[in-house]
């Protein structure tokens, strides 16, 4: 049986990183199907940030985070959140936020840069870092993840990969989301 120091998991984060990816088993071979899928999923990601954000306006709960200015956002800030339009600059400037994320999973290395990007895409939702008017709760983060594993599954289902393929890619991304979940939660632990 492994010895695993449960204080390290919550102090160190390329510990808690590797501790996931064992647990979970992401292999090399899931890494390299997820890159794999960059020439296809890439040109897709301006399609699926439309559509994250189409379900994030869906609702006054999830759309009210993007009325308070965004960190390093420098234009002009919504009035209200009836004000806010989709096409309004600072959710353009939030949804190249989302499409560099999309991007950065199927293009980036896994190295210890990337890790430590993917935890501060938790951090950022919370007061702990970017704006301190940003709480997101964390209800509406794992809906929000649920969304984007839903549209990323239905997105590789449609590139018409052979089956072997597809399945190789459908369980490495759901592996990754399970990590970014984690790296996402244990900013809302008090």
């Amino acid at each position: 049986m492994k010895q695993i120091d449960e204080e390290k998991l919550e102090t160190d984060l390329a510990y808690r990183f590797g501790f996931l990816t064992e647990f979970i088993g992401i292999t090399g071979a899931d890494l390299e199907a997820i890159h794999g899928a960059a020439g296809a999923v890439a040109p897709l990601v301006p399609g699926l940030v439309d559509a994250v954000y189409d379900q994030l306006f869906s609702y006054d709960c999830t759309k009210r985070h993007f009325v308070p200015r965004q960190h390093g956002y420098e234009g002009e800030v919504p009035e209200s959140i009836e004000s806010l339009t989709l096409d309004h600059e600072m959710i353009e400037f939030r949804k190249q936020h989302l499409g560099r994320y999309l991007e950065a999973l199927v293009t980036k290395p896994y190295d210890e840069k990337m890790v430590q990007y993917l935890d501060l895409v938790g951090k950022i939702h919370t007061p702990k870092a970017g704006s301190k008017d940003l709480n997101v709760p964390l209800v509406q983060m794992n809906a929000l993840m649920g969304f984007v594993s839903s549209a990323l599954v239905s997105t590789i289902l449609g590139l018409n990969l052979d089956r072997e393929t597809e399945v190789k890619t459908l369980v490495a991304f759901n592996k990754l989301l399970w990590v970014q979940n984690d790296l996402i939660t244990r900013h809302y632990q008090a």
